[in-house]
């Protein structure tokens, strides 16, 4: 089993990197949220071990673009912030589990340990069709079968779907979606936003010129509406 350990601090790292290898685990390091992000993108990890105030990118952000594509890697954030709040935003990004420093390292273990055994369990069970409408996504296969046809779906389509879907009925500023579905190194224009809501309109809507599902906001970005 592979585990991406994204720590800054040096000391501590090392530390829980020794004892996850007693345990015989794999374990890949990284100090910094754009390395984190490269090396996610680039290999396969059976668990991600996120500290949440990293230089460049922080935790909360990893984890968000982690679950734009990936909804099965179990998540835990190891971290100073230990507020129930901070708790809470971890919690809500879509980490699995949160455990504030200082920390016992057996109990660390563990919560890896039976993550990943309920990861191998509960996979099959990760949501891999939306319905909305009469429309449907696959996001396995990257397919929608919509009222206006069938599509095939970009990689970016795909994770810009998902993350207006994942926040159905709440606006997405274009900042956002800019940093979750482009990432961090690469920037295009807010009309390049434009475009592919326009595309998606024309997959999904009844009457594309007056959208009932993807919409716009004024000055802010977008929203998705799943009712008709």
């Amino acid at each position: 089993m592979r585990i991406l350990l994204v720590e800054d601090e040096e000391n501590i790292r090392d530390v829980v990197k020794l004892n996850l290898e007693l345990e015989d685990y794999e374990v890949i390091t990284s100090g910094n949220g754009k390395d984190a992000l490269k090396k996610i993108e680039e290999q396969h990890f059976d668990l991600l071990i996120l500290d949440v105030m990293l230089p460049d990118v922080d935790g909360y952000q990893i984890c968000e673009q982690v679950r734009l594509s990936n909804m099965e890697v179990p998540i835990i954030f190891l971290t100073a912030k230990d507020t129930s709040l901070d708790r809470i935003n971890g919690l809500k990004k879509g980490a699995d589990d949160y455990l504030t420093k200082p920390f016992h390292l057996e109990e660390l273990l563990l919560r890896v340990n039976n993550l990943i055994k309920r990861s191998s369990k509960s996979s099959e069970n990760v949501l891999k069709i939306y319905t909305f409408g009469n429309n449907k996504i696959n996001f396995t296969t990257f397919v929608a079968e919509t009222i206006n046809g069938s599509f095939n779906l970009t990689k970016k389509e795909v994770k810009l779907l998902k993350l207006l879907i994942d926040r159905k009925d709440e606006v997405v500023s274009r900042q956002q979606i800019l940093q979750s579905v482009w990432g961090y190194d690469v920037y295009p224009s807010t009309r390049t936003i434009d475009n592919f809501i326009l595309s998606f309109r024309k997959y999904f809507e009844k009457n594309p010129r007056e959208p009932k599902h993807f919409l716009s906001i004024r000055g802010v970005g977008y929203k998705f509406n799943a009712l008709q």
